[in-house]
């Protein structure tokens, strides 16, 4: 995928009819499905049986089976409640007869009432300073390890900055946070907020996981661990556009017994929050030979 026309074609999925929809999957660089999209094509499943006035609100879910990238994914939504105000679906995905995936989300009408947010960390740098993975791989691939040279090689709709750059030649352990900057490659203008809430929520599996990593960078990276998705939630807030670079702001409070647990705030560039997010991931260290 180049832009963001193909990511959207990515996340809309096929009628199959009786609340069943079928999707395909792209390849990103790892060897199973990437966990955003089947997130993201869920949330697209789940909309297709709810009112237009009602807007996503929350979701939460666990991955249950690592998704081949060779065979359709079919989800099934589940209607469990339609209210005065909330709608909640079930959605499970599935391929043959191994489920892989299910989703619980809730949608909201649109309501007035008190308004609050955490800020955003204002010192951090402005992506105009930063590199992006194209440009880090362009200007450093010859020196990165191979599994990271043959990660951010493959082409995204997404331009991601970092605002720290980890060192894979210095063994040094970090503070358990990230910040990176991201932008939607191609016209963004014109989607719905239903859609950009898909978008928002594949590319909200993106990078979390690192600030599990951190703290034990000194022995630990991404060619030694064995790192998996095993539940995501999320929270939606406002309304926003892709036209500008958001923030993901990062942070991991444990990490203990080979798993991780990191929480994520997505701020656009003026400092509004539009979306929260918790996820735990396998941190499995690898075998020594």
């Amino acid at each position: 995928m180049k832009n963001t026309t193909e990511l959207v074609n990515i996340l809309t999925l096929k009628d199959q009819g009786d609340n069943n929809f079928s999707g395909v999957s792209k390849d990103i660089g790892s060897p199973n499905v990437f966990g955003g999209q089947v997130l993201a094509q869920s949330l697209n499943a789940a909309y297709r049986t709810v009112d237009s006035n009602r807007i996503l609100h929350s979701l939460h879910s666990y991955f249950l089976e690592p998704g081949s990238l060779d065979l359709p994914i079919i989800y099934n939504v589940q209607t469990i409640r339609d209210g005065g105000s909330f709608s909640t679906r079930r959605v499970t995905a599935h391929q043959g007869e191994k489920n892989i995936f299910i989703l619980a989300c809730s949608f909201h009408k649109i309501e007035e009432g008190y308004e609050h947010q955490m800020q955003m960390n204002e010192k951090i740098k402005q992506p105009e300073e930063l590199l992006s993975w194209t440009e880090m791989y362009d200007q450093f691939g010859d020196f990165l390890p191979k599994k990271m040279k043959a990660f951010l090689s493959i082409e995204r709709p997404i331009d991601f900055k970092p605002a720290q750059i980890l060192n894979p030649v210095e063994l040094k352990d970090l503070p358990p946070y990230i910040d990176v900057w991201f932008k939607l490659k191609g016209d963004s203008k014109d989607l719905a907020l239903d859609m950009k809430q898909q978008i928002l929520t594949y590319i909200s599996d993106y990078n979390i996981l690192t600030a599990c990593l951190y703290p034990n960078a000194s022995k630990a990276h991404f060619g030694n661990t064995q790192m998996v998705s095993l539940d995501h939630s999320m929270w939606f807030y406002r309304d926003f556009d892709f036209d500008d670079w958001l923030l993901y702001a990062v942070e991991s409070p444990s990490s203990f017994g080979a798993r991780g647990f990191a929480s994520g705030k997505i701020y656009t560039r003026d400092g509004k929050l539009v979306a929260s997010v918790a996820q735990e991931g396998l941190m499995r260290p690898g075998r020594k030979k």
